[in-house]
This record gives C-alpha cells, structure tokens and sequence, in this order.
C-alpha cells in the first residue's frame, strides 16, 4: 500500500459529548470541505442499533457520504484496536485522492486510536480473564467497579464503568501485571502521517442536559423501546452493554417500571457526558466552541490549513 508522506493532507476531529451537536457540525464542515465523514462513534457502528445511539437520519446520511456507520453487527467482536486499523486504511486510501477528511464521534479511545495511536498492552495470563468472568458472574459488576475504583481512579474516571468487558479488561491487566491499566497507555505510539485538527463542542451544563433529556425522549418517540425489545435476546452480548438498552432491559424483565427505566437513561446518559467532558478536556491539542458557532470553527480550520 503506497504511505500517505504529506502532511498537507488533513483530518478534522470533532469531538465532545452525546447530543450536543456533532453530528451536525460534521456534515457543515464536510460540505464546506467537499468530503467525507468517519464516525468514531463506538456504538454506531452496530445495524441492529439505530435509535439508541443515534445514528444520523437517512437525509443526514444523503447529505454526506459516512463511514464507519451501522457496517458490524452486534454478533461481531469489534475493538478499538481493529478500528484504528480499519480506519488508518480507510484514511491511507483515501488521502491518495482527497486533502481533508471529517472525523466525528464522542467515544474517546476510538478518537484517539486514529489520532494518536492504541496503546501496546503486555500479555496476561487467559485464566485471569476467566477468573474475572466468573466472579462477575457470581457477586456482579458492582464488586469489580469497587475493585477498580481502588486500584486504578485514574481509569475508574474515564471509563464506562457499566461496560463489563472493559471493566474486565482493565482488571485483567492490573491483576496479570501489577500495575494500573492507565499507565499502559501513550506508550510507543506511531506519530500519523497527516495533520490533525481538533474542534471540540461544549455547553454551559444545564444546557448540554437539557439537551440530553430532549435527545431521550425523541429517541422513545422514534421507537427506542420497540427497539430495544427485538434486541432482548441478545441482551448479554458486549455491543448492547450500553446506556439507554440496559435500562429498558431491566423494564423488560420486569425489575423497573417503564418510568424509572425511562429516568435512569436520562441520568445515565447525563453521567455518561460528563464522563466524556472530563476525558476530552485533557486533550489539550483540543480547541472549543459552541455549537452554533460554526462561521468561527471554519475560519479557525481555514488558519490552521494555511498556517502548516
């Protein structure tokens, strides 16, 4: 494969937390820039789960063409390490013909597998990952997210800690190595072939949870709950640990009411955001906006072009 060597070629990074208008800007900056989107969205990338991760429109996904949107499905095992090889390829052909490309999404490590690099993580003893399995299975997540909590803060804070596999995993490499799974990261990380622009979105608290209460109950007008049911069978696999599916699988095996279920998303979701906040904002090559101020993220793209 013939190696991107310009660093004329660009990839716009938009990035923040849930319902506070990526999606949006994206498709702006794409059409400004006559090119196309990736989505890092983790949970996109599921078919079986359109309304509860928010999948852009149909006239959305007509305006610009996306990557990297609904193409696994749930039965597949996806990670973020295929992802930055998935998406690295994607930008190697693609930079060929095109000078900018749009990435957008709010899930952190996926950004960063294509921004940065993945972590290199050391191997660890497979009967400590069955071990964990089974205590999961017998006392619950609650008792390894206390053990994480203790052991590793630092991750403790990033992570979706209702996520068990990731749960699992961080464990797993504190358990088999002995030292947190935080400081195994930015470690021999491979510097990207092209310039990268970060444009991150923010908004005063209230206003970003306003927004996500809004974002909820348009998904349960568009059928969130319908959704969600044809989706119980398969309520164990890792795709669907997820805010807004637990919480209606709950109501469904009758051990929350429909308005608690319906509460606990918009709460979830809400912690979920801040979680978010809190990784971004240590990326200082990250630089901030509000949503609709779209005329300044352009002119700021178009200075950080000419000024490389």
């Amino acid at each position: 494969m013939e190696k991107i060597s310009s660093k004329n070629k660009i990839l716009i990074s938009i990035v923040g937390p849930t319902a506070i208008g990526k999606t949006n800007l994206a498709i702006q900056i794409a059409k400004y820039y006559n090119t196309e989107i990736i989505s890092c969205d983790s949970r996109q990338f599921f078919k079986e789960m359109k309304i509860g991760t928010a999948v852009p429109s149909d006239d959305e996904l007509a305006e610009v063409k996306h990557h990297f949107i609904q193409n696994k499905s749930i039965h597949e095992t996806y990670s973020v390490g295929d992802f930055e090889r998935d998406g690295l390829a994607f930008l190697e052909d693609y930079f060929k013909k095109n000078d900018i490309c749009v990435m957008v999404g709010g899930s952190g490590l996926y950004e960063k597998a294509i921004t940065v690099g993945f972590d290199s993580f050391p191997d660890v003893d497979p009967q400590i990952r069955e071990q964990l399995n089974q205590e999961l299975e017998e006392s619950g997540i609650e008792k390894l997210q206390n053990e994480l909590k203790e052991v590793d803060p630092i991750y403790f804070e990033e992570v979706d800690i209702h996520n068990k596999q990731r749960v699992i995993r961080s464990l797993e490499i504190f358990r088999g190595i002995g030292k947190p799974f935080s400081s195994f990261r930015n470690q021999n990380l491979n510097p990207r072939p092209f310039q990268i622009i970060k444009i991150g979105l923010e908004l005063p608290r209230e206003e970003m949870y306003d927004r996500i209460n809004r974002r909820v109950d348009i998904m349960l007008n568009e059928g969130l709950i319908e959704e969600v049911k044809s989706l119980l069978p398969y309520k164990e696999l890792n795709a669907l640990q997820t805010v807004g599916y637990r919480e209606i699988f709950d109501f469904f095996e009758e051990t929350s009411s429909i308005d608690f279920a319906i509460e606990e998303i918009k709460k979830n979701t809400r912690r979920f955001a801040k979680r978010q906040m809190t990784w971004f904002k240590k990326d200082e090559t990250i630089n901030w906006f509000l949503p609709d101020q779209l005329e300044h993220i352009k002119k700021y793209i178009d200075q950080k072009k000419s000024s490389n």
